[in-house]
């Protein structure tokens, strides 16, 4: 706006053009390599390594559940299993206690229910 020369004015505008795009591209770069790290390499060495370690614990905590299972169907005392749930630590623990005491209080609302009478045939 300072030039009244219209060939040095489109020279200044190229100018600001090709700036801005060296710019663009300088900031499109910047996010690809944030957005595209490569992996560690390590770190997926450790994730193979550790795969068998992570399966057997997971295998293991199954095996300890069906026998806590077989255990909690065993017991018939709401009390006794309420303590066993405080003691739990672990949430499929404190889940498969739950489910055993509402299994046992809904047997003992069926066992107190009456038994519906008989309806004369009509």
């Amino acid at each position: 706006e300072a030039t009244l020369d219209l060939a040095e004015r489109r020279r200044i505008r190229s100018a600001i053009r090709e700036l801005q795009r060296q710019e663009l591209e300088r900031d499109e770069e910047a996010l690809a390599s944030k957005r595209f790290r490569p992996e560690r390499g390590s770190h997926r060495q450790d994730d193979k390594e550790n795969w068998p370690r992570s399966r057997r614990l997971e295998e293991e905590q199954q095996t300890a559940l069906a026998a806590l299972s077989r255990q909690l169907e065993a017991i018939t005392d709401v009390e006794e299993l309420t303590k066993l749930l405080r003691a739990a630590g672990e949430y499929e623990e404190r889940k498969l206690i739950r489910a055993a005491i509402r299994k046992l209080r809904a047997e003992e609302i069926e066992g107190e229910a009456p038994s519906p009478c008989p309806r004369a045939a009509t």
